[in-house]
């Protein structure tokens, strides 16, 4: 233990903590594509796709700004090592799934998209619950302050 009450983490924390950031950084730049590139991002979708996407009610796009940034923060704090990482993965995964209800059962997008509608949802929803449990656990453990 260190003289501030915090303990060491092993090395494989920061492996993990490394790679949440890039996943949530990912997402980060998904979301600022998504705005910033978004003509050429709808005249690359069939006319399905585009009207799905010009389709998605502005509080789905505050979630998914919301579930991205706040990940990408979280992971921050888990690499400088603050308590704080743990309540900001659980806004992120609140919110995505906030947009997920909307992506998947409001506008139904496995209609247009089929099965692979699903993937990256499940994908970031199992990701999230790691990062919640995985952020909990280092608290739980002294590594965050």
């Amino acid at each position: 233990m260190t003289t501030n009450g915090i303990n060491k983490p092993p090395v494989w924390f920061w492996v993990v903590s490394a790679i949440g950031l890039l996943w949530n950084l990912t997402g980060v730049y998904s979301y600022l594509n998504s705005k910033l590139n978004k003509v050429a991002m709808l005249e690359a979708l069939t006319q399905e796709q585009r009207a799905l996407f010009e389709g998605i009610p502005a509080w789905a796009t505050a979630a998914f700004a919301i579930a991205v940034f706040s990940g990408a923060l979280a992971s921050i704090g888990l690499l400088i090592r603050k308590k704080w990482a743990y309540p900001l993965f659980i806004v992120s995964l609140i919110a995505a799934v906030l947009q997920f209800i909307n992506w998947l059962f409001l506008q139904n997008a496995g209609e247009v998209y089929g099965g692979q509608a699903y993937v990256m949802p499940v994908l970031v929803v199992v990701v999230g619950v790691f990062l919640i449990f995985f952020s909990k656990s280092a608290r739980q453990k002294g590594w965050l302050g």
